[in-house]
């Protein structure tokens, strides 16, 4: 029973740190504001964080090309209206962002 209830603790202690972080990683995007424009489920200025995880979802890739897009900003993948360059994110906390947004299903 002790062994059963270790699990139970440590699955919840996971939980808990899955969550906290996710939470955090949205406060980023709050903080950065791309929730001006995002969501994370319907379109806004630009597409929904679900959908950018849908589209990206087989792509290898995807954390460094949507990390890019984030500083670099882009015009094309989602319709005609530019995403603008976002020079006060980071390296690090757009691919932080970018796995986020990833996450999102």
């Amino acid at each position: 029973m002790n062994l059963q209830k270790s699990f139970c603790v440590v699955f919840a202690l996971i939980a808990i740190g899955a969550s906290s972080t996710s939470s955090a990683n949205a406060d980023l995007a709050k903080t950065k504001n791309c929730m001006a424009c995002h969501a994370i489920d319907k379109k806004l200025v630009g597409p929904s964080y679900k959908d950018v995880a849908a589209k990206y979802k087989d792509d290898k890739g995807a954390v460094d090309k949507l990390a890019s897009k984030i500083r670099a900003g882009g015009v094309g993948v989602w319709g005609q209206v530019p995403m603008p360059a976002n020079t006060q994110v980071s390296e690090a906390e757009a691919k932080t962002l970018a796995s986020w947004v990833l996450s999102q299903k």
